[in-house]
């Protein structure tokens, strides 16, 4: 392989940046700029130019192979964070015979391909880089550490079991079978079932902790849509006006509750109207909130939701700061009640995301409903293993390929190219 390089810390100026080299010249290429260097281990050295002048002074660590990130030799030099510093490096590396430029995500791509880690944990790796929230970071770590591997490795473990003693059968098929092999099978696949049906189930949510869970505000106009939503906010997000119809598209405001991200989306008031502007407004406000993962029903005192209420969502009644109301409710003028209401809203979240698995993309779930289909079909044909053992093998071995495409093993570089376009250079 090549010998690559890049800046693996963030553009512009920093208090330290580090430039990273990995590959079979990685040791050579910086003693040729620092002087000799150990194989493993770090030093402080001064940085030199081919005639000898000072460039900067720099911590240096040196992984020999099979004990660095990518697998690989590699050196890392910890400059200081100067634009000027770093441009000067990277030139210097680029002038020797056998290095280049690394390309986006490279340092993790040949972390996969040398075995230091699997898709899965590349998976992870990418999000927990992109994670802005707390429950985002934890889901990440719990894949980057290598959670769906090894849960994809007992699977695969129970399912090569399964086989095996399936393909005995076919071995013994012209002698009495010395154990019926049937109950242990059985046991094993409806055990590995159980657990990717969860793991499928939960897939979904968590795919809105990485992306984002929407919140919908709804309701007629006027009655304290927008308010609220600055007030949730703090700041002024949303035109608020005493005339009906103010709001005619949807405005997003991101935010993080309890932990989670959430956007929270301001709609159009729902009531029939001439106006085709307006009409068109509430149309796509409508859709998006039907659409959404949860909706808080604003209604005026006395008045009824104006989309129909789903399981989990959550009506209130606005404006309790006018009035002669002993309803509960909420103020977005005042804040009176909005901080019980965005109390209800992080727990009924936080509820949805109880069955959150290891999996996490959508990728992971289509493999596990591939496999959770060659499973079914096995199983429907337990009693008659003995006869149709052969088509049963063909089945668990067709599974056994979908448990490996989670972490990579097979069928995954149609995929690769996206993956690793979503990485910075240097990493």
């Amino acid at each position: 392989m090549d010998t690559i390089f890049a800046l693996a810390t963030a553009q512009g100026r920093a208090g330290v940046a580090v430039v990273r080299v990995s590959g079979p010249g990685a040791k050579i290429a910086v003693e040729g700029m620092t002087g000799t260097l150990p194989d493993h281990g770090r030093s402080l050295r001064p940085v030199r130019d081919p005639d000898g002048s000072l460039v900067d002074n720099a911590l240096i660590l040196s992984f020999e192979k099979g004990r660095s990130f990518t697998g690989e030799q590699v050196a890392e030099l910890h400059l200081h964070g100067s634009t000027a510093i770093v441009a000067v490096v990277l030139r210097l590396l680029g002038e020797i015979p056998g290095l280049r430029q690394a390309e986006a995500g490279e340092f993790t791509r040949r972390a996969l391909e040398n075995g230091c880690l699997d898709l899965a944990q590349v998976e992870g790796l990418a999000d927990l880089i992109d994670a802005e929230t707390e429950a985002q970071r934890q889901q990440a770590v719990r894949v980057f550490s290598g959670a769906l591997g090894d849960l994809a490795e007992r699977w695969r473990a129970a399912l090569i079991r399964s086989a095996a003693l399936i393909e005995a059968t076919i071995d013994f098929a012209d002698e009495d079978v010395p154990v019926d092999v049937s109950p242990e099978v059985s046991d094993l696949l409806t055990a590995v079932r159980t657990e990717m049906a969860q793991e499928a189930e939960g897939v979904r949510i968590a795919e809105r902790i990485r992306e984002g869970f929407e919140v919908a505000i709804v309701g007629p106009p006027n009655v304290g849509k927008s308010t609220l939503l600055n007030r949730l906010a703090g700041r002024d997000a949303a035109i608020t006006s005493e005339f009906a119809g103010t709001t005619r598209d949807i405005i997003e405001v991101r935010m993080v509750l309890d932990g989670l991200p959430v956007t929270v989306l301001d709609t159009a008031g729902l009531r029939q109207t001439d106006d085709q502007v307006e009409q068109i407004g509430i149309e796509r406000g409508t859709a998006r909130s039907l659409g959404a993962d949860l909706r808080i029903h604003m209604i005026d005192p006395g008045g009824h939701p104006a989309l129909k209420v789903k399981e989990g969502d959550i009506v209130v009644q606005s404006k309790v700061d006018i009035g002669d109301s002993e309803e509960v409710g909420i103020s977005g003028l005042t804040g009176q009640g909005v901080d019980g209401l965005v109390s209800r809203i992080s727990t009924t979240l936080r509820e949805r995301t109880a069955c959150v698995g290891v999996a996490m993309r959508e990728r992971h779930r289509m493999a596990m409903l591939g496999a959770i289909r060659d499973i079914d079909a096995a199983i429907r044909m337990m009693p008659n293993a003995v006869e149709q053992a052969d088509v049963l093998a063909e089945n668990l071995r067709s599974a056994i390929r979908s448990v490996d495409s989670l972490v990579g093993r097979v069928d995954v570089e149609d995929i690769l190219g996206e993956i690793f376009s979503s990485f910075c250079i240097g990493k």
